[in-house]
């Protein structure tokens, strides 16, 4: 019976969340229109990348022609051919690879299993988490959770922060979601 008011309470709050329409505050670090031509380049090596997937984070920022690559990923090699896609990329003189590259965690794995089985089963996420680019990043590193990327409004990084929370063993999420006026 408690499992029944606890799921009944998570429900409500899911659902409240999700009716709320809140405004969007312009994201100065979000998707820019106006990137430049490297920029594109960049971002379009790096989601093409053969082992990037949703539980993976890549950002970069360019500097004249130095590219500094950060974020985690948990496919192996994949900061390695991060680096070497961008560093083929005319005009590209640089690239620092800060990117970190977790271990191996079956207690991990569980968590991520079980974070993407709650978001593609509550109606209206899975498409964040659609590949080959996901607008949505599940970071898990020793348990704790970061959300990373852009959804369409307020209620939906409310709902998956509230629904991250939720799933056993997780220990804290950090929901790092923007919301993207591009819609």
């Amino acid at each position: 019976m408690r499992v029944i008011k606890s799921f009944l309470a998570l429900s409500i709050a899911i659902l409240a969340f999700s009716l709320i329409n809140v405004n969007a505050q312009t994201y100065a670090g979000g998707r820019n229109n106006q990137r430049t031509a490297l920029e594109q380049q960049i971002f379009k090596k790096l989601i093409s990348l053969p082992y990037y997937g949703v539980f993976d984070h890549i950002a970069y920022k360019v500097n004249g022609g130095t590219v500094t690559l950060y974020g985690k990923v948990i496919s192996l090699g994949t900061k390695r051919d991060a680096a070497n896609a961008v560093k083929r990329i005319p005009g590209v003189v640089d690239v620092v690879n800060n990117i970190e590259e977790l271990p191996p965690s079956p207690f991990d794995n569980q968590i991520r299993r079980s974070l993407l089985r709650s978001f593609t089963n509550s109606a209206g996420l899975w498409p964040y988490l659609r590949e080959p680019n996901p607008s949505v990043r599940i970071i898990v590193e020793n348990g704790h959770v970061t959300l990373e990327g852009y959804v369409n409004n307020r209620g939906t990084a409310n709902t998956m922060n509230i629904l991250a929370n939720g799933v056993p063993g997780v220990f804290s999420v950090t929901n790092n979601l923007v919301v993207n006026n591009n819609g």
